[in-house]
This record gives structure tokens, C-alpha cells and sequence, in this order.
């Protein structure tokens, strides 16, 4: 019996800045409902990797392949409805609107795709519960806590019911209590829906919470446990 074809795949992708070379023929797969973390030191290529495989930028070489189509092939139009409702993204900061309401944060993708603003704000309250952050509807982001602004980053991230959510460094700012909050409560939802996580993260204690981990080096993935 084959294995299934992975949910998303990047094949010996290349992306440079200028004279810095930031992906060197990197290649990575994701599994449907799979926690995957990347790891690496500061400059290893970390969030050019996820940048590519979220379709945020196109690499100059190599492929990203989602659901068996090609990133790179799709139409603009059908890019940015993955982007907007299989896709979704927490950022080590949260970015947040700062002038919209916690409800409306989270609301915002759901009113992007044309839901009505009653049905909108029903379902993101739903997912603000589920994170624990319900009391702070009212809130605007800059009366959050850290950790408060992450779980609504991540009620947002998950409220279209996405495929693939990619977090890049959700943690990085909060300390360790919160950083555990924050991450037992993504991992309790993701388990329940099924959607897949790429988590990109230096810290050793977050990246354990995963599947699986591989690491990059030097715009390299390479294996945990091998020096590039």
C-alpha cells in the first residue's frame, strides 16, 4: 500500500535576498492533521520557508505543491482564497488590528469572505471561548496580555477552519507560563479539528509539542540530530 501524498511539500526550493542566499535547495513535507516544527538558529531560512509554503512569497526556484496542485501554477485569484480560507497564519507578534475590537480580530477573515456580521461575530466568539480569551471581546489589542493577544492570534488563525495553520515563532514574546498556554491550548484545538500545523520555532521546550521536527541549517533542512 503507498503513503498517501503529503498535504504540503516543498521540493529543493532556492530564494535569495539581494546577495544572501536565505533557502539553498530546501526541501519539507506536512501531513494532513500533523504538528510539524521547524527549528534552527536565527538567519537559518526558518521564515523564508514558511513564507514559501504559505504562498506569502514565490521562491526563485523549486516547487510547493498543495492538495497534489502547484503553488506556483494557481491562479492569483485561487491563491489568495487558500491564503484567506485553507491557510492560516500567527505571527510571533499576534498582528493584531490595533483599532478593531478582540472580537472583531478575529471576526475579520470570516466578514473578508462575505459572512454576514451577526453570523461572523457568533463564530468568533465560539473560537474566543475555545482559547479563553471570551472576557476580552471588548478589549482592543493594546489592553491585552501576550498571551492573551497570541490565543486571540490564534482564534483568528483557526476560525475559517483552515487545512494548514503556519505559526512562526507564536511564542517567541511570552514567557514560559504563557508560552505553555499558549501552546496547549493550539495543540487541544488542532487535535480536535484535524488541521495541520507547521510550527516554526527556536525554542527547544515549544518544538516538543510537535509530531515532528526538522531542522534547518544554512537554508538547508536537514535531519534532528545531524550536523550540516
Amino acid at each position: 500500500m503507498s503513503n498517501p501524498e503529503p498535504l504540503l511539500a516543498a521540493r529543493d526550493l532556492v530564494k535569495t535576498y539581494g546577495r544572501s542566499e536565505a533557502l539553498r535547495g530546501a526541501s519539507v513535507h506536512l501531513d494532513a492533521g500533523e504538528i510539524l516544527a521547524v527549528t534552527g538558529a536565527s538567519g537559518s531560512g526558518k521564515s523564508t520557508l514558511l513564507h514559501c509554503l504559505a504562498g506569502i512569497v514565490a521562491p526563485d526556484a523549486g516547487s510547493v505543491s498543495y492538495g497534489g496542485e502547484r503553488l506556483a501554477q494557481l491562479p492569483q485569484r485561487r491563491l489568495s482564497e487558500l491564503r484567506r480560507t485553507e491557510f492560516g497564519v500567527v505571527f510571533q507578534f499576534g498582528q493584531l488590528v490595533p483599532e478593531l475590537t478582540v472580537l472583531d480580530n478575529v471576526a475579520l477573515p470570516l466578514l473578508l469572505a462575505g459572512l454576514s456580521r451577526a453570523d461572523a461575530h457568533v463564530r468568533a466568539g465560539a473560537w474566543l471561548e475555545r482559547f479563553g480569551v471570551r472576557g476580552q471581546a471588548g478589549l482592543r489589542p493594546g489592553e491585552l496580555s501576550g498571551g492573551q493577544a497570541q490565543r486571540t492570534a490564534l482564534a483568528r488563525a483557526l476560525v475559517t477552519g483552515p487545512k494548514v495553520v503556519f505559526a512562526d515563532e507564536p511564542t517567541g514574546a511570552l514567557d514560559s507560563l504563557a508560552s505553555e498556554q499558549v501552546m496547549t491550548a493550539l495543540v487541544h484545538t488542532v487535535r480536535e479539528t484535524g488541521t495541520a500545523v507547521l510550527l516554526i520555532t527556536h525554542d527547544a521546550q515549544v518544538a516538543a509539542y510537535a509530531d515532528r521536527e526538522v531542522r534547518m541549517a544554512d537554508g538547508a533542512v536537514v535531519p534532528v540530530g545531524v550536523t550540516a
